[in-house]
């Protein structure tokens, strides 16, 4: 790969396109419309195994499987790509107990497969969706996690993200590539213009299922323990926005990191969340009770998983802006109440939610 390729984004003028793998699910359909409203070309790349076609309003859509290196490099050639974004995984906590063949195959050789297409089509940066779930058993309780603690991933999940990471930060160093990992911590909401949102078969995450089980569309919320070190017992979180999380994905494209230089940060907010204050937001929304049972926690969860974004913030000059739980709560509810896509839209008037 010629060094002239790898000159950083910043400094190359005007905006060209970036490849969104897995850009039809939740997080990637937000990027790719804050990509096209920042000036770039969004390339969504999806199997559509877990994402939807419907939800591909910005940009070209190629079908196509993060496996298929060969279909990887014609679509980065015919775009004249110029970085990837690398949403395509699993990410279901509780599964990669259950399945960790499943989650190492396609949560790295999907990287993998990534890294050596970007190679061969001359594709200098790529950012990638990590997780806080790298931390794992470092967390605390009360205590913000930096990105310089140690790494205890409590999951093959989380085990399979800081794996990708370090695969990719030895490409950089090998071949004159520049990465960008950034630490999600529990994204939720939806956009307010209500045509994208999150839809996930099977729904794993507690915002929509709290929802869910208030609108009578899903079953009784089950709480995954009640007996953690946390305030009331319940584990504790940092909710960002969908809308603040790929916002920190087009800032990374023009993110100021050397060639060979990889750099990991926490998107985050500072601020955590228990699991009942998040069923109290969104009873105040809905204007309804959540049904609910508790249930024992589920395996390789932390109490507590909140973020220092300091380094976000100065790597990236970035900060949240919309990621208040009452914003988050009421932009999610809103579009389950009129899902277009993933799910039946029901009629169901919403109290204010402030």
């Amino acid at each position: 790969m010629s060094p002239a390729v790898l000159t950083p984004l910043r400094s190359a003028g005007a905006k060209g396109a970036v490849l969104v793998t897995g850009g039809a699910g939740y997080i990637g359909a937000h990027t790719a419309k804050a990509l096209a409203e920042a000036g770039w070309r969004p390339v969504v790349y999806d199997n559509l195994s877990t994402g939807f076609r419907e939800a591909v309003l910005w940009g070209e859509f190629v079908k196509g499987d993060v496996a298929d290196r060969e279909l990887l490099v014609e679509t980065m050639k015919r775009h004249q790509v110029r970085a990837v974004i690398h949403f395509a995984s699993l990410i279901e906590v509780g599964r990669s107990v259950e399945r960790p063949d499943l989650f190492w195959r396609q949560n790295v050789m999907g990287v993998m497969s990534i890294l050596e297409a970007m190679r061969e089509a001359g594709v200098p940066r790529l950012i990638f969706s990590s997780s806080a779930a790298v931390y794992g058993d470092a967390a605390r309780a009360g205590v913000l996690l930096t990105e310089d603690l140690p790494k205890e991933p409590s999951s093959p999940y989380g085990d399979t993200k800081l794996a990708a990471e370090r695969l990719i930060a030895a490409y950089c160093r090998a071949f004159g590539m520049t990465g960008l990992a950034l630490r999600y911590f529990n994204a939720a909401g939806a956009d307010p213009s209500g045509l994208i949102g999150e839809a996930h078969d099977p729904e794993t995450h507690l915002i929509p299922l709290a929802i869910r089980a208030a609108l009578g569309t899903g079953q009784p919320l089950k709480i995954f323990g009640d007996d953690f070190d946390t305030p009331d017992g319940s584990g504790v979180r940092d909710y960002i926005h969908v809308c603040d999380l790929a916002a920190a994905h087009v800032a990374g494209l023009t993110a100021p990191i050397a060639q060979g230089e990889f750099q990991a940060v926490n998107v985050g907010t500072g601020r955590g969340c228990s699991v009942f204050e998040v069923i109290e937001q969104v009873e105040a929304a809905i204007g309804r009770p959540v049904p609910r049972t508790v249930a024992p926690r589920r395996a390789g969860d932390p109490a507590s998983l909140v973020a220092d974004p300091w380094r976000a913030g100065q790597l990236l000059n970035w900060t949240a802006r919309m990621s208040s739980i009452v914003t988050i709560v009421a932009t999610a509810a809103a579009w389950h109440a009129a899902q277009r896509y993933g799910e039946t839209a029901i009629d169901a008037p919403l109290a204010a939610a402030g």
